[in-house]
């Protein structure tokens, strides 16, 4: 059974909630990328907007451009997932329970501040009462999401779900995990992050939504051909391994991939596995970058699979993406590989509707 991505939507460091597809890089100098917030009375009611958090508002834009692409009012489910929830929210509510000493705390404060924040939110804006489940599994969020999803498709069961992966990055957030080294300690350009040969990455955060179904309509953008996980893998041949047997899985082979889009993040600690991957199975393949327009993050997958599913339906590859190769002419199948911190690696593998 094929499994359609029939609309999206996108809230990003980039302009990528309307205008021409990513015609233009936005420039960002140090070490954290913040998105590019819309103007969200478009999708949300003022009085609403006032008393959303800032990434329940990216969430529930990014969804209302997913279902207005896809013409579908109302899902048969929203699945998200979300690795550190409503950030902002979280630092909210423990500040007023230090600064207040546990008394006289709002219960609006902590019910904002869970992981289903979201979800619930784009729900209750739909009125939607089906299925709405969020998963929380670090850098694999996003991903089991995509799975449960295709899982309750070929089921038969709903005919149209919200699938979507949605994270933020605060001050607090970004000072704690920079004590951890992830980011660059000197400021850098992000257009030339994945040049760079230092330790380190940029932070990032987004939302992006999936309407699926298993029907092609006027409105599909792109087939979800499939999703694989794989956890700490004990060294680049497990992981090459493990992309064969995903591919041959699909019917495919790595001569049938017209443009890998790899996770490179400009951390010389992690990059070294995307050059010997392509070096390995992918020597004549176009390779593309992502993380220098959304920065790092646990659900950055999900930007990830916005673009490709965006270069799949328009035909056109942005120069300030590719990374080595030249575009296709034509471009039936984009595998994405995607890893973070060295432990969680993903594939997913996206192609044309008409093939």
């Amino acid at each position: 059974m094929n499994i359609f991505i029939q609309g999206m939507g996108c809230v990003s460091p980039q302009h990528t909630t309307g205008g021409p597809f990513l015609a233009e890089i936005r420039e960002y100098e140090g070490n954290r990328l913040k998105a590019v917030e819309p103007d969200y009375k478009q999708w949300i009611d003022l009085k609403l907007i006032r008393r959303m958090g800032r990434v329940v508002k990216m969430g529930v834009a990014a969804a209302k451009l997913s279902l207005q692409e896809a013409a579908v009012v109302m899902p048969d489910a929203i699945i998200t997932g979300t690795a550190y929830g409503c950030l902002d929210d979280t630092g909210v509510f423990l500040s007023k329970m230090i600064n207040q000493q546990e008394e006289m705390l709002t219960p609006t404060a902590f019910i904002q501040s869970t992981h289903n924040t979201v979800g619930g939110q784009i729900a209750l804006l739909l009125g939607c009462n089906a299925c709405n489940n969020t998963f929380v599994h670090k850098a694999f969020s996003f991903e089991s999401a995509l799975l449960d999803s295709i899982m309750m498709l070929r089921e038969g069961a709903v005919q149209h779900i919200l699938t979507g992966g949605v994270d933020e990055i605060t001050d607090h957030s970004h000072a704690i995990l920079s004590r951890f080294g992830l980011y660059k300690q000197a400021p850098i350009r992000n257009t030339a992050l994945l040049q760079s040969a230092t330790k380190g990455t940029i932070a990032g955060e987004g939302a992006a939504f999936f309407t699926l179904g298993t029907e092609m309509t006027a409105h599909t953008v792109a087939r979800l051909t499939g999703v694989s996980t794989l956890y700490r893998p004990a060294d680049i041949p497990e992981i090459t391994g493990a992309l064969q047997v995903f591919l041959s899985s699909h019917a495919c082979g790595p001569e049938d991939i017209d443009l890998l889009i790899c996770g490179r993040n400009g951390n010389a600690d992690e990059d070294g596995v995307y050059e010997a991957i392509t070096q390995a199975l992918f020597p004549q393949t176009a390779v593309a970058g992502f993380k220098h327009l959304s920065g790092e993050y646990p659900t950055a997958a999900a930007f990830a699979t916005w673009m490709a599913a965006r270069i799949l339906q328009l035909q056109e590859l942005s120069p300030g993406v590719l990374i080595s190769g030249t575009a296709p002419a034509k471009i039936r199948k984009i595998l994405i590989c995607n890893g973070y911190q060295g432990t969680h690696y993903s594939f997913i593998l996206l192609a044309h509707p008409n093939i």
